[in-house]
């Protein structure tokens, strides 16, 4: 047997020295054991590339994939191992059944970061359309904050405004009525600026200085206020250059991005389900493998080595009872 070989029996957790006695059954279980390798193989690439995105450099990323692949490659060998072929199929496929669900949990985890570098270009695309939305977002959280402050700075000036009005009607109103006195319009109906026409005059003043004083008071307070609303647009704007999205090329933000191209792009969703069904395939083979090809030899021997030392255990176990009671009843 070349040393390829045994190395893929060896994958296949299968008795070489038994193995030797029944050359046909190499091949069956070289291919089952080479599934078993390349599962593992695939699970420690795709663990090696999620954690690059976690550790700065590839020593670590490389150190603790190859631990997760070898992980991933140990359980499956112990999966294809303690499957036992008898002479009840029903009993075989009860056998498999946690061994599969297991097998497809395994492809799940590892298919994930493999999917992520094959739609690495669509997906770096998608992760500046997050990046645009949190930008935005933030921006609109600021804005908010802001709006309320300057809208009710806004508002106080138009009320300011709105008060210097008023007095201007007052005062166009008092100043019609003493003209309307003065050439005999209105009010007493007289062409002469008598009396009464230097009391509506009096008013018409008193309006007029009354605006002044408003207009000064107002002025003032809205020059303020228009301050203030300069500082607050200065903060504003200092806030918004300020604002920074964290580093969304993580693992997290990634299955973000696949989701979305998923749910926006009906090709990108089916080629990730087929991807997932590919590697969910690959990881099942040694499993399937195993469940479907037919007892051969190999079991046969394997069953009655199994039943040879299971029979010398017994003899053991009983040997040493009966040393104890003899050693009981002599004593």
């Amino acid at each position: 047997m070349k040393r390829i070989e045994q190395f893929f029996c060896y994958c296949s957790g299968v008795s070489i020295s038994i193995l030797k006695r029944c050359p046909t059954e190499i091949s069956k279980f070289v291919g089952i054991g080479a599934a078993v390798f390349f599962t593992g193989l695939l699970a420690a690439i795709s663990s090696a590339y999620a954690l690059y995105f976690v550790f700065d450099g590839l020593v670590w990323p490389i150190v603790f994939g190859l631990i997760w692949g070898l992980m991933i490659f140990n359980l499956d060998r112990l999966i294809v191992l303690s499957m036992r072929k008898s002479h009840k199929n029903h009993y075989e496929y009860m056998q498999a059944i946690p061994r599969l669900l297991l097998a497809i949990l395994i492809a799940l985890v590892i298919s994930k970061p493999l999917e992520l570098k094959i739609f690495d270009k669509e997906i770096a695309t998608e992760l500046n359309l997050i990046k645009q939305e949190l930008l935005a977002a933030n921006e609109n959280i600021i804005q908010s904050r802001y709006n309320s402050k300057t809208d009710s700075l806004h508002s106080e000036i138009e009320s300011l405004k709105h008060g210097i009005k008023e007095k201007e009607e007052i005062r166009d109103h008092l100043l019609d009525v003493a003209r309307q006195e003065a050439d005999g319009t209105g009010g007493s109906g007289k062409v002469n600026p008598g009396p009464i026409y230097q009391i509506k005059k009096n008013n018409a003043d008193q309006a007029q200085a009354e605006l002044e004083e408003i207009k000064r008071e107002n002025g003032l307070t809205i020059e303020k206020i228009r301050n203030d609303l300069q500082l607050v647009e200065r903060s504003k704007n200092s806030e918004l250059s300020q604002i920074e999205v964290a580093d969304i090329n993580g693992v997290s933000f990634q299955l973000t991005a696949l989701a979305r191209l998923g749910e926006k792009y009906d090709t990108i969703y089916y080629a990730n389900v087929f991807i997932i069904l590919l590697f969910i395939m690959l990881e099942i083979a040694p499993i399937l493998g195993k469940l479907l090809t037919p007892r051969g030899p190999y079991d046969d021997l394997l069953e009655v080595h199994e039943k040879h030392f299971e029979s010398y255990r017994k003899e053991k176990v009983y040997q040493a009872e009966k040393s104890v009671e003899d050693y009981i009843f002599t004593n």
